[in-house]
């Protein structure tokens, strides 16, 4: 069992950008897909999908080159299993100037910190993408 599996969620993409993988395939949940939904939307991958099994289901993001470089250069955790990091709207840091994307999960759901800035709403910072 996994302590903290957004922390291999973003782990295996982290490894498969480095290797030039086209796919990666993570164990499903709802706050994956939530999370590879924001970095849809960002544009930091090129598509996700769902694929049925007999268990939790695979959640198979397919990664974003440009110039045979990865469009994600680093992913890294916030929020630990034994450190929660929480803020408020107008605590919510800008990941390299602006360029990055934090994620948070809210009483709204998990989102954006652009989302987050413009709803004024705030909540525990899950991870910075850049």
């Amino acid at each position: 069992m996994l302590t903290d599996p957004i922390a291999d969620m973003l782990t295996r993409i982290r490894n498969a950008s480095r290797i030039r993988a086209e796919k990666v395939d993570i164990p499903a949940s709802k706050m994956k897909l939530e999370i590879a939904k924001i970095l849809k939307e960002e544009g930091f991958i090129r598509a996700y999908k769902v694929i049925k099994d007999r268990k939790q289901g695979i959640l198979r993001v397919n990664l974003k080159y440009t110039d045979g470089e990865s469009v994600i250069t680093d992913l890294q955790k916030v929020s630990k299993p034994g450190r929660r990091v929480y803020v408020g709207s107008a605590e919510i840091p800008k990941v390299m100037g602006g360029v990055g994307v934090a994620i948070l999960t809210t009483p709204r759901g998990v989102l954006s910190d652009k989302t987050c800035r413009s709803d004024k709403v705030g909540g525990e910072l899950l991870c910075f993408v850049w």
